[in-house]
């Protein structure tokens, strides 16, 4: 799917509701191809929420989530999984088979997507480990390699089918900093390898200022946007209290 200035991803005044509660209201934004995209905030502002909606989990109250220009809650059941088949997603617990071998994990979705034989299947779960440096590791079970090792076979899993758009649930929860900055860099190399875009739901700031080129706000007491565009930008620029308390926390 491609379109010539078109965003990747539009939000168009959307709301978010768990029955009467309110998550979120009124949040629009673009994504465009090529953007590392980061949807901050602190916890419990709705970044989760917000990603469900984005990747197919939760319809919205109201609003539209627009990809290339279609609108995915708009489709019927095959419009939904044309679309869906267009991005990857890489969870915060990583969500591999704890039954399956690194390999099968990655396997899985080559397996159930397309029609390609074994042995090529086996080629492209090869690439995958190498692209994200797990080379010699497609034999082992999740439980034996490290927690850094298992969020890294994750995103092989998630770029099985070479998705357009990669998603990330806080990419860093559990991670030393030192694995934290590698997955962080090697983020940066898959979207310009790939030719990717990222969305990553976050709060650490490492990664916000280390990858992102573009982003939305959350704020939980308003339940909806305060700020959109470079992180590097609004904290140079913002006049927004709460923005400039949640970019500059490690700085005070």
């Amino acid at each position: 799917m491609d379109s010539i200035n078109q965003p990747v991803l539009e939000v168009q005044n959307l709301d978010l509701r768990y029955d009467d509660y309110v998550v979120m209201r009124g949040l629009s934004f673009s994504v465009n191809k090529g953007d590392i995209f980061i949807v901050m905030g602190v916890n419990g502002c709705g970044k989760s929420t917000l990603l469900k909606s984005l990747i197919g989990l939760m319809a919205p109250t109201k609003g539209r989530v627009l990809y290339y220009g279609k609108s995915f809650w708009d489709e019927d059941e095959i419009g939904k999984h044309n679309i869906m088949r267009c991005f990857g997603v890489l969870y915060q617990s990583g969500a591999l088979w704890s039954s399956l071998t690194v390999g099968e994990n990655i396997a899985l979705p080559l397996q159930l997507y397309t029609k390609l034989s074994y042995q090529q299947i086996q080629e492209i779960v090869a690439l995958k480990l190498s692209l994200v440096g797990l080379d010699g590791f497609g034999d082992f079970f999740p439980s034996g390699i490290s927690g850094g090792m298992r969020k890294r076979a994750s995103l092989a899993r998630a770029i099985a089918l070479d998705p357009d758009i990669i998603f990330f649930d806080e990419p860093s929860a559990g991670l030393d900093p030192i694995n934290a900055r590698k997955l962080d860099d090697l983020i940066l190399e898959l979207r310009d390898g790939l030719g990717a875009t990222v969305v990553i739901i976050t709060h650490e700031l490492a990664s916000i200022f280390g990858v992102g080129n573009n982003s939305v706000f959350l704020d939980a007491e308003s339940k909806t946007m305060i700020a959109t565009g470079d992180p590097k930008v609004l904290l140079a620029n913002s006049k927004d209290l709460k923005v400039n308390q949640f970019l500059t926390r490690a700085r005070t």
